[in-house]
């Protein structure tokens, strides 16, 4: 018997795990104080917020109409609302419009200088956070193409800020640094799957990497957090930035070096448990707000 709740379309739209939507407003929000016109006004924010809220909303909708079938085999995922049957197919899709509308709607509501541009790179976003939930079935590494989905949480707000995507090397550096790092974290996350993707023969970074994926992820991680420090210091900066970014440096080592110690078994048996693996989740999370710290306090 399908569920009317508020509670099961929170689930739905993973309102109930703030993480998930946390790690997408974060590089909006390095995008936003890495602009030259720091801080971005209040109004903004509150629209940026929304839209982010939305646009994740319609992603996790669209990824649980495609895997549908799949997910009841899947322990992590077998409760999920669409998997359980608590919701249907009809009320879903309904949902996936509202969330869609509401992100057009927050574009619109931009100011006219930057609504023309903004409505462009959401129209371009679109296909790929619609193709993402398919990827696992024909490409071996679906975590590029939520990585170039999140890229475009870096050049909305760039171009809602400023009206335009003339941002130089820290725009640049801002999306390369965004891109390697939802790669590094979204591998982290399949991780947790693999002896079931591998059963129902779903693809992913971390089964494609197999003994790889470990240096794959400290890679990313690195590079992300190198990139970051060469966009800030290309412009004005305030010297507290460096502590905190250090420290930011020290937690993403540390991480990596927590998944290379639990990877020392069977590569579909890892000594840890799904767990921990969303405690990682959960603490790129925590690093990247302190990246976003680093810069709010640099750019100050």
């Amino acid at each position: 018997m399908q569920e009317r709740s508020a509670r099961v379309w929170f689930e739905l739209l993973r309102w109930h795990k703030p993480s998930g939507r946390l790690i997408l407003l974060i590089p909006a929000g390095w995008s936003l104080w890495l602009t030259p016109a720091v801080p971005p006004s209040l109004p903004l924010l509150v629209l940026l917020l929304v839209g982010a809220l939305a646009v994740s909303g319609a992603g996790c909708i669209a990824n649980d109409l495609w895997d549908r079938r799949i997910d009841p085999q899947v322990s992590r995922t077998a409760t999920r609302p669409l998997a359980a049957g608590r919701i249907g197919v009809a009320s879903a899709m309904g949902l996936l419009l509202l969330c869609l509308l509401v992100a057009l709607a927050v574009v619109l509501a931009l100011p006219s200088g930057s609504r023309g541009l903004c409505l462009a790179l959401a129209v371009a976003t679109l296909p790929l956070v619609l193709l993402y939930p398919s990827a696992k079935r024909w490409f071996p590494f679906p975590q590029v193409v939520l990585a170039l989905c999140w890229g475009f949480a870096v050049l909305i707000p760039w171009a809602a800020a400023t009206g335009s995507l003339a941002g130089g090397w820290p725009l640049t550096l801002c999306w390369f640094a965004t891109v390697v790092w939802t790669f590094g974290f979204d591998t982290v996350y399949a991780m947790a799957d693999r002896a079931d993707d591998r059963r129902l023969g779903v693809r992913s970074s971390a089964l494609s990497l197999g003994s790889r994926a470990v240096p794959a992820v400290a890679f990313c991680y690195g590079l992300a957090w190198l990139a970051l420090a060469l966009a800030a210091v290309a412009l004005p900066l305030h010297p507290l930035f460096w502590p905190l970014w250090l420290l930011a440096g020290f937690g993403l080592f540390r991480e990596a070096w927590q998944l290379h110690r639990s990877e020392q078994g069977p590569p579909d048996q890892p000594r840890s448990g799904g767990s921990f693996y969303g405690r990682q989740f959960a603490h790129q999370v925590q690093l990247g707000a302190l990246l976003l710290l680093a810069l709010i306090v640099g750019r100050a």
